[in-house]
């Protein structure tokens, strides 16, 4: 059983009557709750006898599961009148932390928890491990290539039961994906949308072209954002927004894609293994979205929103792969797969610092490599290290973080 970070944080969320470990499937979430809040009565909804009781009978379905510790409801989203009552018994019994529920579709949990657990609910996000719970694990080891990483990504079970990752991920998109995508919207050619979906993972790390992306499925404009909106809901991708508030210069307003998982996105990619990986055309933009889609994890982990943007000038001159914003400080990480350093890496950084007059902390150039030091135009960090880039900015930058 793997140690995972956010289970420091939340004790501290269990000070509300309810905690909601939100995230996607096979993430970690039951595991999780169970080891965290082991005498609490574990219920799942994803059991039709459990999820017909809490449906036709609600009040009955709590008084016989009562436990002066608490109860666990998993995949909750099944039942989303359920919240009403829970906020009826929180309000009355007043028990820190007597719910945890888990739910694995973004958009309804979200939606339900503001209506119905404003002010009594703390919200988590746990994804596919991160690079840090890999080395602490001892997942990832001195001999660990980036390109085995990136091609088995991060799903737990991979690595718990040392299951194929080919195998993993062709059973997680027929099985899991198209169970959430189902029960979201009613889908008529779901062979186009799982085409869709692989469209999508072709274009990972760049801005989202709604109008390609509708020409190649034969899909509106409309459509193409509708399925966007189900595979976030689904925590199949998440959208990067640009950063546009500071530098004053006209610049691009378009959101680039990511996929929580690069092992999902490469099986959808058809990439059979790790070595031919090594020479595909879409190497670097998977070594991107690692970087990306881990800092994103690293924020969750301590119970944050990602502050993660990118920048880009409107003509497309010049980039920076991702701007953590954290309100005093506007820190540039630039992202290149290669193993050895080069001074096109620096592009970007180099131009970002002219723009701002304000001197700000010196930036990160995150690379394939290993070795780490210091210049005079940024620091240089390999992909492993970049594991701790979010703990290392706490240290450096009082009161940032």
């Amino acid at each position: 059983m793997f140690k995972r970070k956010i289970s420091e944080i939340l004790h501290e969320f269990a000070k509300f009557p309810a905690v909601a470990i939100l995230g996607p499937r096979q993430s970690g979430k039951t595991t999780l709750a169970q080891q965290m809040f082991p005498n609490h009565t574990y219920l799942s909804f994803e059991d039709e006898a459990i999820r017909d009781m809490a449906q036709s009978d609600p009040w009955f379905f709590f008084n016989h599961h009562e436990n002066k510790y608490g109860v666990i409801l998993d995949e909750f989203q099944y039942v989303p009148n359920i919240l009403s009552y829970i906020q009826l018994i929180a309000d009355e019994k007043k028990r820190p932390g007597y719910f945890i529920l888990s739910g694995s579709q973004n958009f309804l949990v979200n939606q339900a928890i503001t209506q119905s657990l404003a002010g009594r609910v703390g919200i988590v996000n746990l994804f596919p491990l991160s690079l840090q719970e890999c080395i602490d694990n001892k997942i990832i080891g001195e001999q660990t290539t980036i390109d085995e990483m990136i091609f088995r990504g991060f799903y737990p079970r991979i690595y718990q039961e040392s299951i194929n990752a080919t195998n993993f991920y062709s059973s997680y998109i027929n099985t899991y994906v198209e169970k959430d995508v189902r029960q979201l919207v009613n889908i008529g050619d779901f062979h186009n949308f799982q085409k869709f979906t692989a469209l999508c993972a072709g274009r990972a790390g760049q801005l989202v072209n709604f109008e390609a992306l509708g020409d190649e499925c034969g899909i509106s404009n409309k459509t193409v954002k509708s399925w966007l909106s189900i595979l976030e809901a689904s925590y199949i991708i998440f959208l990067l927004q640009p950063h546009y508030v500071k530098v004053n210069m006209r610049v691009i307003k378009t959101p680039k894609l990511y996929f929580y998982d690069t092992g999902l996105a490469c099986s959808l990619l058809r990439i059979p293994t790790q070595e031919t990986l090594a020479f595909y055309p879409l190497r670097g933009a998977l070594f991107e979205n690692l970087i990306i889609a881990d800092l994103y994890k690293q924020y969750c982990n301590i119970g944050q929103r990602p502050p993660l943007y990118f920048w880009r000038d409107k003509n497309g001159s010049y980039e920076v792969d991702c701007i953590i914003d954290q309100g005093i400080y506007l820190i540039p990480v630039e992202i290149k797969s290669g193993q050895t350093v080069k001074p096109e890496f620096f592009k970007g950084l180099a131009f970002w610092n002219e723009l701002n007059v304000i001197k700000e902390p010196q930036g990160y150039v995150v690379y394939g490599g290993e070795l780490a030091h210091a210049r005079s135009i940024g620091n240089i960090i390999g992909w492993k290290e970049a594991a701790g880039l979010v703990e290392r900015l706490s240290k450096t930058l009082p009161g940032a973080i």
